[in-house]
């Protein structure tokens, strides 16, 4: 198998979906990825992140509590952020921020304070971090426009509007796009993917959800970038080695502790 130069700059593959061929498939994407961004969801999947991430030279792990597992959040979880966000293998705070989807979540004042509290965590250790935005674009958006600042950021799996891209893109913010964006009725995440500088362009999988068009329905799994990649490159009217090159050299530029 050949090599497409690309990163997944978002994948879970510390998921129960991959209990079964983790190891497997690993040894397979090291042969065609240059690398994998794994971010936790609260202690025990940042736990799980950090552990494939000393076990892969590849892969590079994230840290954080994820909007739908703050339930029962223990009072000191910053601590155990704190100690993981020195590891030379931990490359940022995240997969953090605000869901409304679910009426299950904690409230949302609860939301905004831990989410601040985790930025605050990254800007002490100068590392990123990685937006989970859903069905909370208004909040998100006013967080940046007024209180969060001196922090760079990627928002993960954009869904927001163009004004609200436009908005972030003149602060300099990242934008990951994934198998979303290959869907038939997503021509609003592409013309999101049109308008900004193509240096804030990320690719990702969000693996083992949101898998890509021509595999929609089956498991996500990183290798599958490469179709979010090649569909982006002709969105973009983008030779597909050149995006690939542009978005690589995107991720390493946010994620900044990378090798």
């Amino acid at each position: 198998m050949s090599r497409t130069g690309l990163w997944d700059s978002h994948g879970h593959l510390d998921d129960e979906a991959f209990d079964a061929d983790r190891e497997e498939l690993i040894a397979q994407l090291e042969q065609t990825l240059d690398g994998i961004v794994n971010p936790g969801c609260d202690e025990e999947s940042s736990a799980k992140a950090v552990a494939l991430a000393e076990k892969h030279p590849f892969i590079y792990a994230a840290v954080g509590y994820h909007p739908e597992n703050l339930k029962g959040i223990a009072d000191n979880y910053l601590e155990q952020l704190a100690a993981w966000a020195q590891h030379p293998k931990v490359v940022a705070i995240g997969e953090i921020g605000l869901d409304y989807y679910w009426k299950e979540n904690e409230p949302r004042e609860v939301q905004k304070r831990i989410f601040c509290e985790q930025v605050d965590l990254a800007k002490q250790f100068d590392l990123p971090i990685i937006i989970h935005d859903r069905d909370a674009h208004g909040d998100m958006l006013e967080l940046f426009q007024k209180e969060i600042t001196g922090v760079q950021a990627v928002f993960h799996c954009f869904s927001g509007s163009l004004e609200m891209a436009k908005e972030l893109a003149k602060r300099g913010y990242y934008f990951g796009f994934g198998g979303t964006s290959t869907y038939k009725n997503a021509q609003k995440v592409r013309e999101v993917m049109q308008y900004i500088p193509k240096e804030l362009l990320l690719f990702e999988t969000d693996c083992p959800y949101l898998t890509p068009v021509p595999f929609r329905g089956k498991r996500n799994n990183p290798g599958y970038v490469e179709y979010t990649a090649r569909n982006a490159a002709e969105v973009l009217g983008m030779e597909f080695e050149e995006l690939a090159a542009l978005a690589t050299a995107n991720t390493k530029r946010l994620f900044k502790k990378i090798k």
